[in-house]
């Protein structure tokens, strides 16, 4: 993870009807849905284990955490096998995603600063804003969402991406 800044891939995937992006050096697998083993009184995000080369795997509905309804399996739900640092180590986590889009390459002048407004967590966890071709989504910082216990909000998320489409729109005429 050291040249993290000198790689400008960052891998895309749905949530509900919101694009979010993550930097590759934190993806380490894409998995197809497979059966998860549920762990009893785990938080309600904590969709349960698999089983991965041997190792258990934590898989997260990222939708709950997110604040949405549960992820509803389709052909497209995918579990990304990502590195996170909670407590000052590196864990791995398998976030249930709805589909995973593709690979960009983001040169410095498509992110954007995250913008601060709105709820006062929405910044931690939000690394940029990124353009693709005038559409603007979410570049996550997924060790600040874990390292939180409550929900995030998809609609102030949603909210921050509008107001950032709505100015830049607004600048540019």
């Amino acid at each position: 993870m050291e040249n993290k800044n000198s790689n400008n891939s960052y891998l895309s995937f749905r949530l509900g009807e919101e694009i979010f992006a993550l930097h590759v050096s934190q993806v380490h697998k894409i998995l197809e849905m497979t059966k998860v083993t549920e762990v009893p009184k785990s938080p309600d995000y904590m969709k349960g284990v698999i089983n991965l080369r041997g190792s258990v795997l934590p898989v997260v509905d990222t939708r709950v955490k997110f604040g949405m309804t549960p992820i509803e399996k389709s052909k497209s739900t995918s579990i990304l096998v990502i590195e996170i640092e909670l407590g000052g180590e590196s864990v791995m986590v398998g976030l249930l995603v709805d589909a995973v889009h593709a690979v960009l390459k983001l040169e410095a002048e498509d992110l954007l600063p995250a913008p601060r407004i709105g709820n006062r967590y929405q910044s931690e966890f939000i690394l940029n804003m990124a353009k693709v071709k005038d559409k603007f989504f979410i570049v996550l910082n997924m060790d600040a969402v874990f390292s939180m216990e409550e929900h995030l909000s998809l609609k102030e998320l949603a909210e921050v991406r509008e107001k950032v489409t709505k100015d830049h729109l607004s600048a540019s005429k």
